[in-house]
């Protein structure tokens, strides 16, 4: 089970786009479980990180994938060399320590894993240990957050009603160009002009979302894209490298991106 446990003892850096951080700590006040909304890349997984860093809580992340069981979660039974005993997954290990555990990308895993915390999310606050027999009452200070990307599911692959309406919820998107400009300039230690112009060509490519590409570049690709090019890489390669190839195999959708590429470069 892909899963890490820490206590964030260095600020991760987030740059608020609105009033989501109020919102938040107002949530948390109550413990009520929180949902992020939004496409890959837009800073989610940072903003859970920040938050409990600055509510100074233990932060316990889950990847979530399709083959994740309930069992992986909660915990098993494991043979040992003195027999079988019981290890709590990170769903236990948060409700019983006291941490905030984050579900990312939770509609990747079945539902009927999602559906053990439903206990978690209403004025129970409890966890069935079914295989061993126990009732877990969450720690005061526990909270559950799930994030997922809207863009990416169907009928199919979504959320339960009955799962949603447990949660608050938080949208979440690209940043405004001038914040942008900002989190690129900062995070990929580039000058002004060119985080300008990388952020000139991501706006670009997401116009192509729907149009043979599935979605635009991210805020996360975009600093990848100013340290590679921060480190001496021509601006055009740094974009080969962090972007065009890694968002599309398509031809023609490469050639188009780096014609935005070509349309952007410094004159």
């Amino acid at each position: 089970m892909e899963a890490e446990q820490y206590l964030l003892t260095n600020e991760p850096r987030y740059y608020p786009a609105g009033n989501e951080l109020a919102l938040y700590e107002a949530a948390y006040a109550m413990r009520l479980p929180v949902m992020l909304k939004g496409p890959t890349g837009c800073g989610k997984t940072r903003f859970v990180e920040h938050m409990a860093w600055r509510l100074q809580k233990p932060l316990i992340t889950v990847s979530c994938h399709e083959d994740m069981t309930a069992a992986d979660l909660v915990g098993r039974f494991l043979l040992g060399s003195e027999g079988t005993y019981w290890q709590d997954g990170p769903l236990t290990t948060a409700v019983r320590m006291g941490a905030i555990c984050y579900l990312d990308e939770v509609v990747e895993a079945r539902q009927d894993t999602i559906v053990i915390t439903h206990s978690l999310t209403d004025d129970r606050r409890i966890l069935s240990l079914e295989k061993k027999g126990e009732l877990v009452r969450a720690h005061p200070d526990f909270q559950l957050v799930i994030s997922y990307n809207p863009g990416y599911q169907s009928i199919l692959k979504d959320l339960k009603e009955s799962t949603k309406q447990r949660f608050c919820a938080l949208d979440f998107g690209y940043p405004r160009r001038e914040l942008e400009t900002q989190i690129v300039r900062d995070e990929g230690n580039v000058s002004e002009r060119l985080a300008t112009k990388i952020v000139e060509i991501g706006e670009k490519s997401r116009n192509l979302s729907g149009e043979g590409l599935v979605e635009g570049a991210s805020t996360r690709i975009l600093v990848q894209m100013a340290r590679l090019a921060g480190a001496g890489l021509p601006l055009d390669q740094a974009a080969q490298f962090a972007l065009i190839i890694p968002l599309t195999d398509d031809p023609d959708i490469r050639d188009a991106l780096s014609g935005v590429v070509d349309a952007c470069l410094p004159g």
